[in-house]
């Protein structure tokens, strides 16, 4: 078995992590958990993967820091440091954009205000806009607004994405799971009544799901357009109305349903063990 290091969240994080620790740690009953915040030397394991670096986006400089030192020490990370770095800024989606990919209509704003807010509702036809910081997870400092609400304290005048609501949110949220570049399994994430979050701190929940062709069409031209295969990935779509929009796509600490995989898990064994 390869000696394997999971980069897990610190304690401020155990009650929302609990259940994906308890999963991967059946999963990889071998493998070694070290808070990332204070990672240690990690030279002596075969495969780092920061799996459950919960809250990387909150610290970036430490972040950067931790991907800078595992490269410089020629530790082997998976996903390795380049794509982690490219997709630990939301801006990659101008990337895949570029690229063809069909993404959720995304307006880079530098700092958040009433002028930025307007303008998008404008671009989109629509006062009802989503807003996010570029570096986030998790819903976090993700707000739903009008063109005319006042700017929320804890993102006023930061850099931030403004999206519009996509109207097929209402159905849920789609994300398909691939280990070792192929397919595992979907699950359709929920948001409660009132709520456009489908994360479970939110009351989200998750189902099952057998995705669509068109679905499996847009996730797999978005992987094929990341800079370099990843080993994991979850592709979180949303429906436009005609078909598919690719709201984001995790390659660093994603939730990834395993109770939800047909194999229970097996392929990100081999992704991550190869």
């Amino acid at each position: 078995m390869t000696s394997l290091c999971i980069l897990a969240p610190s304690t401020e994080w155990d009650a929302l992590a609990a259940e994906e620790i308890a999963g991967l740690r059946a999963l990889f009953p071998d493998a070694h958990f070290r808070d990332w915040h204070d990672a240690g030397d990690l030279t002596g394991f075969n495969v780092v993967t920061p799996l459950l670096a919960w809250g990387y986006h909150r610290d970036p400089v430490r972040w950067f820091g931790l991907l800078d030192g595992c490269e410089g020490q020629g530790v082997t990370l998976i996903n390795p440091a380049p794509l982690l770095r490219w997709n630990s800024d939301k801006a990659y989606l101008f990337d895949l954009e570029a690229a063809g990919v069909a993404i959720v209509p995304t307006i880079a704003c530098p700092a958040l205000d009433a002028v930025a807010l307007t303008g998008a509702a404008a671009k989109f036809g629509t006062t009802d806009l989503i807003v996010k910081p570029a570096r986030s997870a998790g819903s976090d400092r993700t707000h739903r607004l009008s063109a005319t609400d006042p700017i929320p304290a804890d993102v006023a005048q930061l850099p931030m994405l403004i999206q519009p609501t996509m109207p097929g949110i209402a159905e849920g949220e789609l994300s398909l799971l691939f280990f070792g570049g192929r397919f595992s399994h979907a699950i359709v994430k929920r948001a409660p009544q009132g709520e456009f979050r489908v994360q479970p701190q939110f009351g989200g929940s998750v189902h099952a799901i057998d995705p669509p062709a068109s679905a499996m069409r847009l996730a797999a031209a978005a992987l094929a357009a990341c800079p370099v295969p990843p080993a994991y990935a979850r592709v979180d779509l949303v429906s436009d109305g005609d078909g598919f929009a690719l709201m984001e796509i995790e390659l660093i600490e994603p939730s990834l349903f395993l109770d939800h995989a047909p194999d229970g898990g097996a392929r990100l064994l081999a992704a991550l063990s190869s």
